[in-house]
């Protein structure tokens, strides 16, 4: 069991991945005060899934021992990929998450550590996290954009997560944009993350060399030589350098981000945009041409008046949002 005869309580956040699986202590103003990382070997199995959980749990719990100020630990929040069903706390079959299939994980957290266990989608916990502590802080009604590998989004209503019916609402990253364009892994086509995401960006780059062999660019240089080879991230540092072909992929990149964004506006006016993930640092030079954008994609006349705002947590968007889902109490009494 968790415990500390303390005055000030903390939370744990918890990031479920494929690979690894990151812990932390997080206080109630949002700081992480200790976190850690370990291994998750997906494929071995749901108590093998589960031992990487409490691995991770116990690593940073230890450190409450050698606190100066010892703290009580009162909860525990898990970002896992999905589908899940966050009312139930139940992993029901995440792709690169093999060896959980409608697993009880929060109630299976719970009966060891003896404390409230909460569970959620990243987006949608990162989302609230920045509402709670990071650039959302003071806006009840935000909407929250994670770009990387693929593109999820978080809505926040009225300072609570927006879930829907059943759990599996904001999968704004599958919103299309185009019914003829490229079919996404979804199954639909056009959806803003075959379009804009990490390896979306990395495609179209390399596309347009095996289009134009002969135009000179520093991707390829990155690259070593080898199209194929070709990564998003060679994108940005090829545009911070230059590139007029890089320029041009990120250009065409935007169009696509502002229109959905327009979308987005339309249907839901948020108080403020929140772009985190990592494809988001190299697309923030964009943001003020996207907000320049929103008059001719939205018909919302005061669509720029809404601020689109990187977001403080970065690499640690789960571990804060894992906190955000069981410290929103602690923030705001």
């Amino acid at each position: 069991m968790l415990q500390a005869a303390a005055q000030e309580s903390i939370v744990i956040g918890v990031d479920v991945g494929g690979t690894k699986i990151a812990a932390g202590l997080v206080d109630r103003a949002g700081k992480i005060l200790h976190k850690n990382r370990i291994p998750m070997v997906s494929q071995a199995g749901a108590a093998s899934g589960m031992a990487a959980v409490i691995s991770a749990i116990d690593s940073v719990s230890a450190k409450t021992s050698s606190d100066t100020a010892l703290r009580l630990i009162s909860g525990i929040g898990i970002c896992s990929p999905g589908p899940l069903d966050p009312n139930a706390g139940i992993v029901i079959n995440p792709p690169n998450l093999p060896c959980w299939r409608n697993f009880p994980l929060a109630a299976e957290v719970s009966q060891i550590y003896r404390v409230p266990v909460k569970l959620d989608n990243d987006a949608n916990a990162a989302a609230l996290a920045e509402t709670l502590w990071g650039a959302g802080r003071g806006y009840r009604n935000v909407f929250y954009i994670c770009i990387g590998t693929g593109i999820g989004t978080g809505i926040v209503l009225d300072g609570c997560i927006y879930h829907g019916r059943t759990g599996a609402a904001a999968e704004g990253g599958h919103l299309s944009i185009d019914y003829r364009g490229p079919r996404c892994g979804c199954g639909k086509r056009g959806c803003i993350e075959v379009l804009a995401s990490g390896p979306a960006i990395a495609q179209r780059a390399r596309a347009k060399l095996a289009a134009e062999p002969a135009r000179g660019s520093s991707i390829l240089d990155l690259a070593d030589g080898h199209i194929d080879a070709v990564t998003s991230e060679m994108v940005g540092q090829a545009y911070a350098a230059g590139d007029g072909l890089a320029a041009n992929v990120l250009q065409e990149t935007i169009e696509f981000l502002s229109l959905w964004i327009g979308n987005i506006v339309d249907l839901l006016e948020p108080e403020v945009m929140i772009v985190g993930g990592g494809v988001a640092t190299m697309l923030r030079p964009f943001f003020d041409e996207v907000r320049n954008r929103l008059p001719g994609c939205s018909v919302n006349s005061r669509s720029q008046e809404i601020p689109l705002l990187p977001a403080c947590y970065g690499a640690d968007a789960g571990i804060a949002g894992g906190a955000a889902l069981s410290s929103q109490g602690l923030a705001t009494s």
